[in-house]
């Protein structure tokens, strides 16, 4: 059932976050329990991970896009519309970003002696903490826009 006043929206756009939070942190553990697992990985298991981690991203992003539309229609807050618009954008391009960090820590794992593996790791974790800083920046405007004068 979907929340009928803007503050329990503005809750549950929260909790969202917070399971998004989670289910990166869970996305993590097992890439790194996969990495451990080489030389001869298993793939399986991360698959079915990986499975289950898009699953989870694709409610919460379907979920988050269904308050962005009651924001804008139905409380006529486009301002905290356009926040999670810019919000998930940069949730999409953190999901890019961290199959691409995935896939360069294996591959500097698998190749230590080649330098080139290592710096782009490194380049990547850089657009990281940027991205991660933006994020904050959002959600930053979008609870001091959400909250309502005393």
């Amino acid at each position: 059932m979907a929340p009928t006043d803007l503050k329990s929206l503005i809750r549950r756009f929260c909790v969202l976050q917070a399971e998004r939070v989670e289910a990166y942190k869970l996305f993590e553990e097992g890439h790194e329990a996969y990495l451990r697992t080489g030389p001869h990985y298993d793939f399986e298991h991360y698959k079915q991970l990986v499975h289950e981690i898009t699953k989870a991203f694709c409610g919460i992003s379907k979920e988050v896009l269904e308050i962005k539309e009651q924001l804008h229609q139905d409380f006529d807050r486009p301002d905290l519309s356009e926040h999670i618009e810019k919000l998930q954008i940069n949730e999409k391009k953190k999901l890019e970003l961290t199959a691409k960090l995935q896939l360069a820590k294996q591959n500097a794992l698998d190749h230590p002696e080649d330098e080139e593996f290592q710096e782009k790791v490194r380049e990547i974790k850089k657009d990281f903490i940027k991205n991660k800083a933006a994020l904050a920046e959002i959600l930053q405007d979008f609870k001091y826009d959400s909250e309502e004068p005393e």
